[in-house]
């Protein structure tokens, strides 16, 4: 008997391979982006930030009611549908005003304008107090001021040209720093005198949000001119009672009439850093991003225009 040959047998494939492979896919694939209808890059971009700001999500999720008249019913239901697909941001549009979705408009004051909108307990989160006080050269204290802030404003007063740094961790501690000022009256001395106005962080927000002011008057031209220049994004933030944390940055490219923003932010999920580019989602490496910041979160966010990222111990944990 004539005997035939065997087919070769078929390898089998790696069961744990392709399951990893599968999972990492997922990873990379797992958020969605959010239409723009317009020019509302910028709200996109806040929206993104929320959305991936863990405790602000499980609390519109878990204490949203069911009026639809309020912004936290709009968000509950944005965040529903951005789990599993693409979508559009209409109905917040509506809640916040916005009718001319061509206009471009200023991504930190729509972040605050959510934040006001939403109920209290939604919003604590980012909600922190300042305590303002002055107090004589004699050492009286003439007035204390106390109020809530959801951003920090950063003057970028130095340096003035592209190419120079700016630092953010100088420029907190400049924010910080008592001022002088004349001519103010003390009711105990009884006469005008130089005073001295000290800024304190009452209540620390559990995160901060830094707005890096980019645009200032220029009286020679009569209008507003932006600084360039680059700017030093630490990875930890150190305040007297707290440290902060990295983990969300809003971009804008462009000038104070047109340009365009995006949002970098680390994933509590896996602890990567993805792009959220309106409908367009990437992970990237954050170590080599030249940003172009504008506003935005440490637990902390920071918000402002040209970032560059100092080197970051990958080992430690960014929010």
């Amino acid at each position: 008997m004539s005997s035939k040959e065997n087919p070769p047998k078929k390898k089998g494939c790696d069961k744990g391979i392709v399951k990893r492979f599968k999972m990492r896919l997922d990873l990379i694939f797992d958020y969605n982006g959010l239409v723009n209808q317009g020019a509302t890059c910028y709200l996109n971009s806040v929206l993104q930030v929320l959305f991936m700001t863990k405790d602000f999500r499980e609390a519109v999720e878990s204490h949203c009611g069911q009026d639809q008249k309020t912004a936290d019913f709009h968000l509950k239901s944005l965040f529903k549908a951005l789990k599993t697909s693409e979508t559009h941001t209409k109905d917040i549009l509506s809640i916040l005003g916005i009718g001319n979705v061509y206009e471009q408009r200023d991504a930190a004051e729509y972040f605050e304008n959510i934040l006001s909108m939403v109920t209290p307990y939604v919003s604590q989160i980012f909600k922190g107090h300042l305590r303002h006080t002055m107090r004589c050269s004699e050492g009286h204290v003439t007035s204390v001021e106390t109020g809530p802030f959801w951003t920090l404003p950063l003057s970028i007063e130095n340096p003035s040209d592209s190419n120079k740094t700016y630092s953010v961790r100088d420029g907190f501690e400049k924010f910080f720093k008592s001022s002088t000022v004349s001519e103010m009256y003390c009711d105990q001395c009884n006469e005008k005198t130089y005073s001295t106005i000290a800024c304190k962080m009452e209540h620390h927000p559990e995160i901060l949000t830094l707005l890096l002011k980019r645009f200032e008057f220029d009286y020679h031209s009569m209008s507003y001119t932006k600084n360039d220049c680059c700017v030093e994004v630490p990875h930890t933030l150190r305040t007297k009672n707290c440290d902060y944390e990295l983990y969300a940055v809003v971009d804008h490219v462009g000038s104070l009439r047109g340009g365009h923003y995006t949002a970098r932010i680390k994933s509590y999920d896996d602890h990567n850093w993805y792009v959220f580019d309106d409908s367009y989602v990437r992970q990237v490496c954050f170590l080599s991003i030249e940003l172009n910041i504008d506003c935005f979160s440490v637990k902390y966010y920071v918000s402002s225009k040209y970032i560059k990222t100092p080197p970051i111990d990958l080992t430690l944990n960014i929010l």
